[in-house]
C-alpha cells in the first residue's frame, strides 16, 4: 500500500508539473476552487431550504445570474460574486 501511495504522489506531482510547464496551473486551480465554492453554496441553499428565487433576492440579483453562478461549467464567475453568495446563505 505504501508503494501505491508513493506512486500516486508522483503522479499528482507530475500532473502539477505538467500544468505549470503548460502555464495552466493557476488557471486550473482557480477553476477547481470556483467549482467547489459553487457546489458548497448550492449545498448550503439545500440545507437552509433557500430557494433560488430567495437566494437571488438576498444577493440583489436575478435568478438567471444565480443559475450562472451555480453552473459548474461557467468559469467566468468572480470570487467576489461567490463570496456574496456565501454571505447570502449565512457563510463568512
Amino acid at each position: 500500500m505504501t508503494a501505491k501511495r508513493k506512486a500516486k504522489g508522483r503522479i499528482d506531482s507530475s500532473f502539477d508539473s505538467f500544468l505549470k510547464a503548460e502555464g495552466r496551473y493557476e488557471e486550473t486551480q482557480a477553476v477547481a476552487i470556483k467549482r467547489v465554492l459553487a457546489w458548497q453554496i448550492e449545498e448550503a441553499m439545500v440545507k437552509g431550504k433557500v430557494s433560488k428565487t430567495e437566494m437571488a433576492r438576498r444577493m440583489n440579483t436575478s435568478r438567471s445570474q444565480l443559475d450562472r453562478l451555480l453552473d459548474p461549467e461557467n468559469h467566468a464567475v468572480s470570487l467576489e460574486t461567490l463570496a456574496r453568495a456565501a454571505h447570502a446563505v449565512g457563510g463568512a
